[in-house]
This record gives structure tokens, sequence and C-alpha cells, in this order.
């Protein structure tokens, strides 16, 4: 491995050194709105033929200028037009950046004139959805919801508000797939810090990647990665809103920024408070047939003669209440940074538990808590040192601490009635207040190296280190099994930009180091064992357009995902650790096309892609009927194929249509013999269980401007989403007619929203579940029916 690395750094070094020399005047910079790059933009020397345009980071270059006066002009739709005038001598290189600022006149008409940030992520050589949010700015969404309705997503929860989910694209979930803030691991920032709380107002695009990731992102993400998108622009502004809905939830979200214009000082705020009763009504659950006994303490002898018949009842247990709040204070656009930012995050949630992994077993005491403190500090900067050479790094030490309470030795009905038990509601044999606590460090660096237009690479270095202690506070002797999970990951990519943009390629590798120390019970000696695991990973993502918007891509990696504190030392609720877990690894290859055009005010977009993933020593939940709790089993190969295809449709700013359909079909490609798991014997070509492997969305929005007076705009948006039925256990095993299976579910959901004085002011309403249907996600539990919400956002800038 060591021989590896070495070519690695020889590598770099080689390449970084190729355009120290500059024969011939040119001129180049980067061209932003704010820190973000554009992309696309148009760059002409007056008086000349010379051009170009900028690429996905910004950069552009002119090069073999003759030495004399001249006009630099750049442009871009839906922005003010710039000009410089300069005097080039012989053998003079001029650096210039410009940043562009929003001409309101052409806004309306870019999305569907001039290609946008989200368009052009969409045309890269990886697969990967790219999704603008803002136009779901005044709807009641969190994160989750957005995605939900992107092709090859799944997500499945648990139940209502703040409830625990399973996140899914292509197959592949869990933490299998990993999730991001402007590149930055969202765990690093908290417990709160997830795609179900985090509202749609604190993000301005979504991109998806499936199956191969960049290396810039510095992770394991083996299934493939979401990262949210921020607003990096330098102005003023303010957006507050507030929502309340069914089950008394409430949502407020804030985000906001002040520079000032003297000092170039910024300080940008953010934060969240959601809350929800999640007394939702459960259709056909056991229940006492003498009648509902709401809180009734029924001693266990006269349980024997009562009978169970099958009721709808509301949860009485599923309190949930989550605070987020974070501030950085810095600088941009100065000589010896472009970024330096300095900031802190504190969040808490509170939650009542009130099923298991499945719904029957209710609790009806059971409370989580947890808290997170973080502080952080990032820096980025363009040219450094030298032309075309950037460098961003990011460094966080963050705090966080999860409690659950499971004191009450009783059992739980549906209809709030509990029976004296011999152990807690969970199964313990004692009173549990299990206490984790996880400080972590973390840090990364990103150094990218512009060799010419056609050419660049990139290093990535990523250290995450994180302890582990759990232990009872409720008991006197408070025993302990500690441990440390320590990871590295070093990323180098090289990217070409070929005949004239037609032809992009993106080759990289990278190197996973995992040090593992855990104590576990051996023969009931409580043992320290230590863990080393080195592996290199490889990939390539490519694209070549045929024309302007016509377009095929293909990507394949070599992946590895290594172990999760979670999975190694349990999260003190339905998943127990197992310290023998050893990492998994997938070939993952994306095989797609696009094609992009415009009649008039009409534009289209088709895109469709197939999916090959084969994981080796996959991880996956299963039950252990000895604790009734959730164990995660390396299964020895998952091999998934699928398709997926999406069309969109949008007619000026009146009209969009969205529909997308994704099939992936993963089946255990374990052999009996191979595994000592009960749960994974004899299932060899079947279905993974508890799955969806079909499904799809359609999406439609109307909108108009000044329909109901100047600088309004009424919106109505329809959304579907269709789920085909898919076992709950393996297909193989059972009766075929009493096989337990979650059954096809059609979701639709209405939202209508009214923005004036030029969306400062915004009302919404939204109907979730139109029609009351029943609708499930893992292990058949049930999610809220019908729900109302509303909606008030004030935004200025």
């Amino acid at each position: 491995m060591s021989y590896g690395k070495i070519l690695l750094i020889l590598f770099f070094c080689a390449v970084s050194s190729v355009a120290t020399a500059q024969t011939t005047s040119d001129i180049s910079g980067y061209i932003k709105d704010g820190n973000e790059p554009i992309a696309g933009a148009s760059v002409l020397l007056k008086g000349s033929k010379i051009g170009a345009t900028s690429d996905a980071r910004g950069y552009f270059e002119l090069k073999n200028i003759k030495p004399g006066s001249y006009s630099i002009m750049v442009s871009y739709l839906g922005y003010v037009r710039e000009s410089r005038s300069l005097t080039l001598a012989a053998d003079q290189h001029v650096n210039l950046d410009f940043l562009l600022k929003r001409d309101p006149q052409q806004l309306k008409n870019v999305d569907i004139s001039g290609k946008t940030k989200t368009q052009e992520v969409r045309e890269s050589g990886f697969a990967v959805n790219a999704i603008d949010v803002k136009k779901f700015a005044n709807t009641t969404a969190d994160l989750n919801q957005i995605l939900n309705r992107s092709t090859g997503v799944r997500i499945r929860e648990q139940g209502g508000l703040g409830s625990d989910f399973k996140f899914s694209i292509n197959g592949l979930s869990g933490k299998q797939v990993k999730f991001f803030i402007d590149g930055i691991p969202m765990e690093v920032m908290g417990s709160a810090m997830s795609l179900n709380n985090i509202p749609v107002n604190l993000a301005d695009r979504l991109e998806v990647y499936k199956g191969v990731v960049p290396v810039t992102l510095g992770a394991d993400a083996m299934g493939g990665a979401v990262n949210v998108v921020t607003s990096q622009k330098v102005n003023n502004y303010l957006d507050v809103s507030h929502s309340y809905g069914s089950f008394n939830t409430n949502r407020s979200a804030l985000t906001g920024q002040y520079t000032d214009q003297k000092t170039g000082i910024i300080v940008k705020a953010s934060g969240f408070r959601n809350s929800s009763k999640n007394n939702y009504k459960m259709k056909g659950v056991d229940v006492l047939a003498s009648g509902p006994q709401p809180g009734n303490y029924i001693p266990e002898e006269e349980l024997f003669g009562k009978e169970y018949a099958s009721g709808d009842v509301k949860r009485f247990h599923d309190n949930y209440f989550s605070v987020l709040g974070q501030a950085e204070a810095g600088i941009t656009n100065k000589k010896w940074a472009d970024v330096l930012f300095i900031g802190g995050g504190y969040n808490e949630t509170r939650q009542d538990l009130q099923t298991g992994f499945d719904q029957k077993t209710v609790y009806g005491k059971v409370k989580r808590t947890s808290y997170a403190k973080s502080a952080t500090i990032r820096y980025k900067k363009d040219n450094l040192f030298t032309e075309g050479l950037s460098l961003s790094a990011f460094a966080a030490r963050s705090a966080d601490t999860y409690r659950t309470t499971d004191t009450v030795f009783a059992k739980y009905i549906w209809d709030g009635s509990w029976y004296d038990s011999g152990y807690t509601e969970m199964g313990r044999s004692i009173a549990t207040v299990g206490v984790i606590r996880r400080p972590r460090t973390y840090a990364m660096a990103n150094m990218g190296y512009v060799i010419n237009p056609r050419h660049s690479i990139s290093l990535n270095y990523t250290l995450d280190h994180l302890k582990n202690e759990n232990y009872n506070a409720y008991s006197e002797q408070r025993d302990s099994l500690p441990g440390k999970i320590n990871k590295q990951i070093v990323g180098l990519a090289y990217q070409q930009d070929l005949m004239g943009g037609k032809l992009v390629n993106t080759f990289f590798a990278k190197y996973y180091n995992l040090g593992l120390n855990r104590t576990k019970y051996v023969n009931r000696i409580l043992t320290a064992q230590d863990t080393l695991a080195n592996n290199m990973g490889y990939g390539i993502a490519s694209r070549y357009k045929l024309s302007n918007g016509l377009g095929i891509k293909a990507s394949y990696e070599h992946a590895y995902r290594l172990q999760e504190a979670e999975e190694v030392f349990g999260d003190g609720l339905n998943l127990q650790g197992n310290p023998d877990l050893k990492p998994e690894s997938s070939d993952n290859i994306n095989l797609g096309a696009f094609y992009s055009f415009q009649v008039s005010k009409n534009s289209f977009f088709i895109e469709a892609s197939g999916f090959y993933r084969n994981a080796k020593d996959f991880i996956f939940p299963v039950p252990d009927v000895r604790s009734n709790l959730l164990k995660n089993e390396n299964q020895s190969s998952v091999r998934i194929t699928g398709f997926e295809s999406e069309l969109r449709y949008n007619y000026d700013q009146l009209l969009s249509v969205t529909f997308n359909l994704t099939y992936q079909n993963a089946i255990n490609t374990t052999k009996t013999g191979q595994t000592e798991s009960y749960y994974v014997e004899g299932s060899y070509k079947n279905k993974i269980p508890n799955q969806p492997w079909l499904f799809g969305n359609a999406d439609f929005t109307i909108g108009k401007d000044n329909l109901l007076g100047k600088d309004t705009r009424l919106q109505f948006n329809w959304f579907t989403q269709y789920i085909n039925w898919f076992y709950l256990t393996w297909e193989s095993k059972g009766n075929p007619n009493g096989k337990s299976d979650i059954p096809t579910q059609f979701i639709h959901n209405a939202a209508l929203s009214y923005s004036l004085n030029k969306g400062k002011y915004n009302i919404s309403a939204e109907c979730r579940n139109l029609t009351d249907r029943m609708s499930y996600d893992n292990f058949k539990l049930q999610k809220p029916g019908r729900s109302f919400s509303i909606k008030f956002r004030y935004f200025i800038q």
C-alpha cells in the first residue's frame, strides 16, 4: 500500500509542475455570483476573435493574446453584463475575477432560456439528480419529502415528524448513503441535523449522487451521497417562516445574513424549531375487545380472560421536539482568503417512543433525548501561491450525547392500557437510562490544480475520529464498553475536458483506512480488540455530448464503506451493536443518456439510465429473536440491477410537469453455508425483503404572475407517489397465501400558495395523503393519514 501512496504523491507533483512557465500573454480568472461559481458564462475579448466559456468552477482562460489595449466583456443570462478595459504587455499574465450581479428583468426566463447550475450538475459525467428547491420554498415540506420525489430515491419513514427513516438510492440504503451540507457531513453538526428536520428554506439546491461519488466529498459512500447546497450569496437577506398543521405540528425556520460593506465582515445565522404530538390514528391495531381503556392498569392474570380485537386508536406517546441554531462570522474576497468563517452550533431533540422496530411492540413511557454542540472553521482560496491552485479546508469539533429512558416494568396495548411485566418495555431485566457519548474530531481539505482549461487534478484528505462511551446512568455501577473509530480517506482525481467540451472524463482513486478499537466480552471476560483495515477504491465518470442538448454518460466505482458507530456500538434503541462487522464493498456501474430541447417557450428534459451494484460483505439489519432488537450482519453478497427514467416539461413560468419511474431488483446472492444467520439462510436469489422494487412519482405545477394584483404569484401543485407492493420477509419462506407484504400504495398531495410584493410575503396551504389511504414503510409501520397545514413566510433581500 505504501507503494501506491508514493505513486499518488509523485503523480500529483509531476502534474503540478506542468504549467509553471508563461510564454505568451494571457488572461484568466473566475466568474462568480458571490461565492458560487457561474458555469457557462461567456467571455469575449473585444477587437479580437478570442473568447472562452467558464467551466464548472467558474474559471476561464484566454491565451495567445498580442500586446495592446483591449476591452473584456463577461455575460451570462440572468445577470448584468460587465466590461473592463486593460492593456497587455508582452509575456504578461493578467488575473481578472468577475462578480456578476443578477438582473431582475432577465431572471423570469432564466430557467427556460439559460443553463442553470442545476442543469450543469445533471449533465456531468456522474449519475446525479440535481434539484432546485427554491420553487418549494413556500411549502411545508422538509428535505426528505422533496428528495422522496426524485428518481431512484426511496425514503422509508417509521412514523410522523422526527421518526427514524431509511434513505435508499438505487437499492443501497442506510449508512451506505452519506449526507452533506455544502460538502460537510451532516453528522458532524449533531443528531438534529437530519433531512427530516431541515426545512426547505435552508437549502438552495440538492445534489443526489448515485453509486459513484466525487472525491471532493471525501466520503466512504458506497451507495451514493446527498449534498445540500445552501445559498453562497454575499448580499443581505432574511428568510423567516412558520407552519402549523394536523397533529399539533409546528415548524419554524430562520436563515439570514448580514454584510458590513466597510469591513467586509459577514455574519450568517440559521436555525429551526420543530414539534408535533404525532397523535394520528392507527388503523386496525390490537386493542381489548371490551373497549379502549386508556391509561388503565390491568392485572396480568385478568388478561387471560380478555379477548383482543382490531380497532382504530390514536397514538398516545409520540411527542417530538427538536431545535437547532448555528452561526458563522467571517470575511470573503480578501487577498489571502476568498472565504474564512468561524462558527458554532447547538441542537437538541426530545422524543417519546411509541413503537419498537415494528408496531406489535408498543411503548408508553420510553423516552429519548439528545443534544449536540459543535465548533467549526472553514477556509477557501483560489489561485493560492500560483495561478490555478485552489485550497478549501474545513475542521470541526463536536460532541453528541444521547439518553434513552426505559425504567418502567410494564407492557402496553394500543388502547393505552398496560399490565405488569418482569421486564422493562424494551425487554431489559433492569431499569435503564442508557447514555451514549460520542465526541468527534473531523477535518477535510480539498486541493485542486488547473493545469490548463482542458486538464485539472484534485486531491482530498479526510480525517474522522470518534470516541464512543455507553453506560447505564440508572445503575450505581456504570459498566461501559468504550471504543474508538478512526477513519482516513485520501482521494485523487484527474479531469479531462476534450473535444471542445463534448467529452469530459474524470478518473479517480480513493484510499480507505479504518482503525477500530473496542471492547467486548469473550467467554465472559472483557477483552480489548483492535482492528486495522486498508482498502483501495477507484473509478471513472464520463460524459459525451452528441449535440448541444443530447448526451450519454457512464460511471464506474469500486467503492468501500467503513463501519459506523451505531453499527459497531449500537444506537441505544432498536439496534444492538456488532463489533465483529467488516467493511463492505461494491462495484457500481451507471449507464445513461439525457436529451433537452426547447421549442419557443416549451422546454423538455428526458433522462434514462440503468444501474448495476454488486455488494460484498453487505451489512444488513436482521431481527434478533433473543433480544427483540435489530442487529447488523455481513451478508456475503447482494446484487442490484435496475433502471430509472424521468421526463420534465416546462412552459414559460406557467406550467411544469414531471414523471419518473424506478425499477430495482435487489437479490441476495449468498449461497447456503456462506452465512451463520438463520434469517439469511435458504434465501439464495430471493429479493431483499422490506424494500420497494417498483415506484414512481408525478408532479404537476401551475402558477401565474400578477393574476391577483401587481407583483403577485398564485401557484397550485399536485404530487402523486406510487409504490408497488413488496414482501415484508423473504419470499421463499412461509406459506405463500399467508405471507406478509406491504400493499400497493397511491398517495396524493396538493398545495396552494400565494405570494405578493415580489415574494416578500407568502402564504400556502397544503394537504398530504388527500384520500386518507393507508400508507406504510419499514416493517409495515403505519404513517400518518390525511393531514392539513398552513405556512407563512417572510423573505427580504
